[in-house]
């Protein structure tokens, strides 16, 4: 039980309102590097708090009683998948019971006295990633005719490793993140022991290394050994030390260890105990002296090891995960479409992962088509089209249909292998009636899966028409269109059949449909071309927000809505929202408090475009914003857009930069502009800009055509 966890049991053991045990608890600082910080080192580290224990008796008596209770078990758990092998019956090591909810054999022993009396444990980690790998090499052998022994695939591809520089990591394992992605595009990785430091080093404590990691990779005056000896196990890692053996190579080379007292310091690291820290710190030190070096050099090592009792990844642990990450990478650079089916599958119970794919689709050039009685699987396929990537197109899948379900679906595929189905009707009189009922009828119309057969409108109008003339009769029968007789009725039935002409639904109704039954819209725009020239006036991209390192403070972001959640607050019952916003680069949550929200509630809605100003709050080392202020599409109009942010790529051509001026210069007006470079420097224009929609679209077509 960490220091929050007891502050809020306390709280409420003691009967005080959640808000009272949540606002202390809030007050204590997240976990660092690993690290869970005491209510102890919270009293002493933020002034508040402990202002708070001495002026308010009930703090102090809810803290008083958590610290006697912190550090304990709250609870039994079972490790997800945490198995442990004994040499003989495991009631010889171990007293065991039944699981709390099941009938599975546990160890009552938790894990480290498990290993203590001598257990064998693993922890056996289920990877979403190798079930989108085997999807994807599956396709393409199915599509392409190409069988692929991802064992034996080469590891200097030059189309992943540049793919990787470019950045264009969605999807990719481990190397997804905003963070990993800058490092990516700043180390330019070549080389499969690149992917393995790259995933061993972004974890809380060496972080902090790869920036040297970088520079030492282009720059080999920079490569030193504190000692010479050390050569031989950090050559790959440019002298730094990266995984957990570094350190076990460290205490045998160096400090004259053996490999069982080795292993021990290994634990004692892994452990994060400071008290066994201690102890090993003050034997390795006087190994390191024994064997040659100074105190001053032995202290000076010790001090490389700090961070990796924060977090270390052991090199086999580190291999295995570079070599999925490359595996990914390899599979999306050199089979596109083929891997995005394959992730769209995997992530389909997702819709905010499956919204990032589809954009990500889109960038790539690859067109996403709407699910198709007639060409849609389970889950996503391949369907060709002349316009799309490589002229294959990813189609949806029945599955990803919120309604339809796996009976339904079994139906529609069963029916369908006795040849495509010919109208709305020929649909209904095949398929099983009591798979298909009318709610899942409705989802297929409202998401545009029978949009072969007509309109959505005029489908949905006619829906209950047409099932009474083929589906009723069908179930009067009784007999599922198993006789000739029926059939001849189901045609004749069929061909009687007409659907009314009728208007179909506007396009914002279209779109409110498919993210009903979606989870987002596949007949929107692009989301930058919803937020058009909102993105100007953007201070930062959400990418550029999540990925910071430095303290942001107000920002404005322009972005749409993906999702909403409305709660009530517990002390005044006023309702305040939690919302997702995605521009494109990536998705943030936004905290919309209830003033704020009273005033703009009808303003956050599913798809909407707005220009969010707030402040970067970071909880549990997770960026938000906390919303001051927005601004709608419709009330950003010219007279009010008084700042414009022009974002320069990193590798814009000079070419760009000089047709960029002589374009802003020869569009003066009363808007100032700033243009805005990686890393967040800003440089304000010594003039100002006219504002409209053609210079925005004039800009992106100059930076789009002139960078790589």
């Amino acid at each position: 039980m960490l220091s929050r966890g007891a502050v809020r049991d306390v709280a409420r053991v003691l009967g005080y309102p959640y808000s009272i045990g949540d606002r202390i608890a809030k007050m204590i600082p997240p976990p660092k590097q690993g690290f869970p910080i005491t209510i102890d080192k919270a009293l002493n580290e933020v002034p508040e708090l402990r202002t708070l224990y001495d002026t308010d008796s009930d703090t102090k008596k809810v803290l008083d009683l958590a610290m006697q209770i912190e550090g304990n078990a709250r609870h039994v758990s079972v490790h997800a998948a945490g198995v442990v092998v004994s040499p003989t019956e495991i009631t010889d090591f171990s007293p065991v019971q039944r699981e709390p909810s099941g009938d599975k054999i546990i160890t009552q022993y938790e894990m480290h006295a498990s290993e203590e009396v001598g257990l064998i444990k693993f922890d056996i980690l289920g990877i979403r990633n190798l079930s989108i790998l085997g999807a994807a090499v599956d396709i393409v052998k199915r599509k392409l005719g190409i069988e692929i022994d991802l064992h034996t695939i080469p590891l200097d591809d030059k189309k992943t490793f540049e793919m990787l520089a470019r950045g264009e990591t969605m999807g990719v394992f481990q190397l997804a993140s905003g963070g990993m992605t800058k490092y990516l595009v700043e180390l330019k990785p070549n080389r499969i022991e690149d992917l393995m430091a790259m995933v061993a080093l972004y974890r809380p404590g060496p972080i902090s290394q790869i920036p040297e990691y970088i520079k030492r990779k282009y720059n080999s005056r920079l490569v030193k050994y504190l000692d010479p000896r050390m050569e031989k196990f950090l050559n790959m890692s440019y002298g730094l030390i990266v995984y957990q053996d570094d350190l076990l190579f460290c205490a045998l080379d160096l400090a004259g260890y053996t490999w069982e007292e080795a292993d021990k310091f290994r634990k004692a690291v892994g452990k994060k105990i400071p008290e066994e820290m201690a102890a090993q710190k003050e034997k390795f030190i006087k190994g390191i002296i024994d064997n040659g070096q100074t105190e001053e050099f032995a202290e000076k090592l010790w001090k490389l090891f700090e961070p990796f009792q924060s977090y270390g990844f052991n090199k086999a642990h580190a291999a295995s995960y570079g070599m999925i990450a490359y595996q990914t990478a390899y599979m999306k650079a050199n089979f596109p479409v083929e891997y995005m089916a394959a992730l769209l599958t995997a992530e389909s119970d997702d819709k905010e992962k499956v919204s990032a794919a589809i954009n990500e689709c889109r960038r790539m050039k690859i067109k996403v088509l709407p699910p198709d009685i007639n060409e849609s699987d389970i889950g996503f396929t391949i369907s060709e089209d002349p316009e799309s990537r490589d002229g294959k197109a990813v189609r949806f899948g029945l599955s990803a249909i919120k309604n339809v379900g796996d009976a339904a679906i079994t139906s529609i595929l069963t029916s369908r292998k006795e040849g495509n189905f010919e109208s709305f009707a020929d649909f209904l009189g095949r398929v099983d009636s009591r798979k298909i009922n009318k709610k899942v009828l409705e989802s297929l119309i409202k998401v545009g899966a029978m949009s072969r057969f007509g309109g959505r409108a005029a489908l949905l109008s006619a829906m209950d028409a047409i099932r009474d003339k083929v589906v009723r009769p069908k179930e009067d029968d009784n007999q599922q269109g198993l006789f000739a007789g029926s059939e001849l009725k189901k045609t004749e039935a069929s061909s009687a059949i007409t659907i009314a002409n009728i208007e179909e639904f506007s396009g914002e109704e279209l779109e409110s449909l498919e993210r009903q039954l979606l989870g987002f819209s596949l007949s929107a725009k692009p989301i930058g071309e919803i937020i058009g020239s909102l993105i100007f006036q953007s201070t930062h991209k959400i990418n550029e927000i999540i990925t910071s390192e430095a303290h942001l403070g107000t920002v404005k972001v322009a972005a749409i809505v993906v999702s909403v959640r409305v709660i009530t607050t517990k002390k005044t019952g006023a309702e305040m929202a939690f919302v997702k916003l995605d521009d494109g680069t990536g998705t943030i949550e936004v905290v919309v408090f209830p003033k704020i929200f009273k005033d703009t509630r009808d303003f956050w809605n599913e798809g909407k475009p707005l220009m969010v100003i707030g402040k970067v709050d970071v909880r549990d080392e997770t960026p938000g914003i906390i919303v001051d202020s927005i601004e709608t599409l419709n009330g950003m109009g010219e007279d009010k857009q008084k700042e414009v942010y022009i974002n320069i790529p990193k590798d814009a051509e000079v070419n760009a930069l000089t047709r960029l001026k002589v374009l802003l210069t020869e569009n003066l007006g009363d808007s100032a502009a700033f243009l805005v470079f990686d890393g967040g420097k800003k440089v304000k224009l010594p003039f100002k800009i006219n504002w409209n929609e053609a210079l925005a679209q004039k800009i992106s077509d100059i930076l789009e055509t002139d960078v790589s």
